[in-house]
Formats: C-alpha cells, sequence, structure tokens
C-alpha cells in the first residue's frame, strides 16, 4: 500500500479498508504532531488533537475531493481540531524541552546553548498571531507551498504569503540576540 497515491487510499478507507487509513494516518502522523504542536504548544494536547483531526478525516472522507491534495485537506481537519482544543482548555500548562537535546559529539555547554536556542525559538513562535505561527511552520518546516497553506488555514494565498512574510520578520526580531550564535559557537 507504500507505493499508493493518497487518493487511492482515501478512497480505498472511505470503502472501509482500514489497512488503507492506516497507511495515509502513517503518512501524515509527523505533519500533524507539528502542526497541532505549533498551535497548542503541548506535546500530549498535541497528540490527541492530531489524533482528534485523524477521526474526522476518517468520518468525512466522503467530502474529500481525490482531484486536490490530500495533505491540505487532512492539515486544515488537524488544524480545526488544535483549535477546538485550545479553545476548550483552561489552564496553559508550561511546554518541557525535550529530552534528547544533546545528541552525540555535543559537548555540554553546546547542548546547553542548543536548548536556550530551542526556547527562544518556541517563545518567539508564541508570540506570532496563530495564523502566522501555522503559516510559518508549515511553509519553512514542513514545505507546504503557499497555496496548500490556504486551503489548511482557509484563506486566500496572498494572505499566507503576508502571514509568512510578516511571521518571519518578527522571528527575526524576536530572535535577533541569537543571530551570530553559530558564529561564537
Amino acid at each position: 500500500m507504500n507505493h499508493m497515491r493518497d487518493a487511492e487510499l482515501a478512497a480505498l478507507a472511505h470503502a472501509g479498508d482500514r489497512r488503507a487509513f492506516g497507511e495515509l494516518v502513517s503518512r501524515y502522523t509527523p505533519q500533524a504532531r507539528r502542526l497541532a504542536r505549533t498551535i497548542l504548544g503541548d506535546p500530549d494536547d498535541a497528540d490527541d488533537a492530531a489524533q482528534d483531526g485523524f477521526l474526522a478525516a476518517l468520518r468525512h472522507l466522503g467530502r474529500y475531493d481525490p482531484t486536490r491534495p490530500f495533505g491540505p485537506w487532512l492539515l486544515r481537519i488537524v488544524a480545526n481540531a488544535a483549535s477546538d482544543r485550545r479553545r476548550r482548555r483552561r489552564v496553559r500548562t508550561a511546554e518541557p524541552l525535550p529530552p534528547n537535546l544533546a545528541t552525540g559529539g555535543v559537548g555540554a555547554d553546546k547542548a546547553a546553548d542548543l536548548g536556550r536556542l530551542n526556547e527562544a525559538i518556541r517563545a518567539a513562535l508564541s508570540q506570532l498571531s496563530e495564523r502566522q505561527r501555522v503559516a510559518v511552520v508549515l511553509f519553512d518546516v514542513e514545505g507546504y507551498s503557499h497555496r496548500e497553506i490556504g486551503e489548511v488555514l482557509n484563506v486566500p494565498e496572498g494572505t499566507v504569503r503576508s502571514d509568512v512574510f510578516h511571521g518571519r520578520r518578527a522571528l527575526r526580531e524576536l530572535l535577533g540576540s541569537w543571530k551570530d550564535w553559530n558564529k561564537e559557537s
């Protein structure tokens, strides 16, 4: 099944083939989790939101247009699930740093610097509007086109271009103190 196109898998899944839907889930879980984490901040909430999004997509596979890319359609559902979860959340929790910051060959000082940079990036991203944050992550991290991001966010392509531009500019300003970090280390 891993050689099949998304539209073929979606049609099979809509017809009740669980393996086909499982293949779609395998293909899009990393992107869905990263998108949900971008919106929610909390990794556990992000996993739950991604799962909610996949379940909603399964229920609504009949609405998927196979002439269009599957990824943006699915990520729009995941983004909606994450936004719904964020609205329902009453208390915002602090996000822990990932335990795998120090990788092989990296000294303790460098690992600490990477941890601080990671924290600074997350803090800077959290200061962007949700739409800018999602647009920047989908464009720069996930590699989606402006048109595809517009489908995910349900906004015109020009709005996405503006959100990416202004989001990047704000991140440059917020992360200005880290500009020469790599040169110094």
